[in-house]
């Protein structure tokens, strides 16, 4: 009896230690998850249609941040610049003139001279006017006499008042309503010329950051709407690792935390780290294919390479957690 039951109790510690050495995490059995590369593409369209003049880049090319990448035809826009820049031009001609004297300095001068000769003219009718006044009331000369020199006197100051008169016409500017309205014509045609240069700058669309050519959709010769993408560029910011984690294993990661990344043709050290996790579940998605068995309602995450290796889009990764993480 006592030898059947220390034969059962060998039975049960052997039971007992397979089970554990079965049970028992081991190094290799790490949790990981299966993801891919994914790229949030910008898709480069012109505001206007048109004909793609040229081309500049192609599949696969890496651009600088204010790189061309095509050009439209922009003949239309040309002559309308060239338009908005004549009617300035005229606008601020019509201005100059309306605030510069009526005369120009030429005529000016040909009127100031008239006036000295007119002061000049003046001197003799008026010594022969305080002449014929002296001899009248002394009686020696004669009403008429006295009258005829007193008209050729006033004459001869109309004249000269006249030509002061035309002088001071010559100097005065434009009215102020007339200026004002000259120079709101000028402000607005400097706001069209403005106008029209932004739509020819704008036939040259330039790639908004640093980033790699991923596909063209049109080529030079071809005519395309506005708002239609010519290509798509990837920035390198733009790559995520996105992956599904079951709600078992939601608690084994956070926002902040490092993965660390594998794949077949990576080479080792490769890190992210998780930048988004979903507040709504989801079924697995049929692209996904796990090692193990795991549960239909799952949760997608997505984590930014750290290194700025440029993986290729739709790459099967494998993610594993190396620790929490979180984001301050």
């Amino acid at each position: 009896m006592k030898a059947a039951r220390l034969i059962i109790l060998a039975v049960l510690l052997l039971a007992g230690g397979a089970a554990a050495w079965f049970f028992w995490p081991r190094p290799d059995d790490a949790i990981r998850f299966q993801g891919y590369v994914e790229g949030y593409l910008v898709f480069m369209a012109p505001e206007e249609g048109g004909r793609i003049e040229e081309l500049t880049v192609d599949s696969g090319d890496r651009v600088s941040e204010g790189q061309i990448l095509f050009r439209l035809d922009a003949s239309v826009q040309t002559a309308q610049r060239n338009e908005a820049k004549a009617k300035l031009q005229q606008a601020r001609a019509q201005l100059a003139n309306l605030r510069a004297a009526l005369q120009r300095p030429e005529e000016i001068a040909v009127l100031e001279a008239q006036e000295e000769r007119a002061q000049a003219q003046l001197g003799l009718p008026q010594a022969e006017l305080d002449r014929q006044r002296t001899l009248f009331e002394r009686g020696i000369a004669a009403k008429a006499q006295y009258d005829q020199a007193r008209t050729a006197f006033e004459r001869d100051k109309a004249a000269l008042a006249e030509v002061q008169r035309q002088i001071q016409a010559g100097q005065i500017a434009g009215r102020s309503g007339e200026i004002g309205a000259a120079e709101a014509a000028v402000q607005a045609s400097e706001a069209a010329l403005m106008q029209a240069e932004t739509r020819l700058a704008k036939r040259q669309v330039k790639a908004p950051s640093n980033a790699q050519v991923q596909d063209v959709y049109f080529r030079a010769g071809e005519t395309v709407s506005a708002g239609q993408p010519v290509l798509a560029l990837l920035p390198p910011a733009n790559r995520r690792i996105r992956f599904y984690v079951p709600e078992p294993l939601l608690a084994t990661i956070a926002l902040g935390q490092k993965v660390d990344l594998s794949c077949d043709s990576c080479r080792e050290g490769l890190q992210a780290r998780i930048s988004f996790i979903s507040n709504e579940a989801e079924f697995t998605p049929p692209v996904i294919f796990s090692e193990q068995e795991r549960a239909k309602l799952v949760f997608r995450v997505e984590a930014r390479p750290l290194d700025g290796t440029d993986l290729p889009i739709g790459l099967p990764v494998t993610v594993t957690p190396t620790g929490p993480e979180p984001q301050s």
